[in-house]
């Protein structure tokens, strides 16, 4: 603050401003790194996706497979990248939520968030 004016200091709030860009990069290149797993069929399909939700990786138990019923199959793999995807966004909430609260929901006119 400047003495008796009342006006924030520009370059401290530029300064906070800065570094909460770089912490929320710091936790999204951490998300995308991070993986998280989904399943369905009590296990049989297994999803793993990135914290940001990438699909990484796909199991399908071979009991899960019936020819006859492709239906229920493609129904567990929906369910388990869902699952995925929620354990993802949920890990997301964790990582960036603190974040985007810090920066006040709609920051200042003419910063970039």
């Amino acid at each position: 603050m400047i003495p008796g004016g009342g006006q924030p200091d520009m370059q401290q709030l530029l300064q906070q401003a800065q570094k909460m860009q770089q912490d929320l990069a710091t936790a999204q290149e951490e998300l995308a790194r991070t993986e998280v797993e989904g399943q369905a069929g009590g296990g049989l399909v297994k999803a793993t996706v990135t914290g940001a939700g990438e699909l990484r990786g796909l199991v399908i138990d071979p009991k899960a497979v019936d020819p006859e019923d492709t239906e229920t199959l493609s129904d567990l793999v929906v369910a388990a990248v869902q699952a995925a995807n929620e354990n993802a966004q949920a890990l997301q909430q964790q990582k960036l939520g603190p974040l985007a609260q810090g920066l006040g929901g709609g920051g200042m006119p003419g910063l970039p968030f």
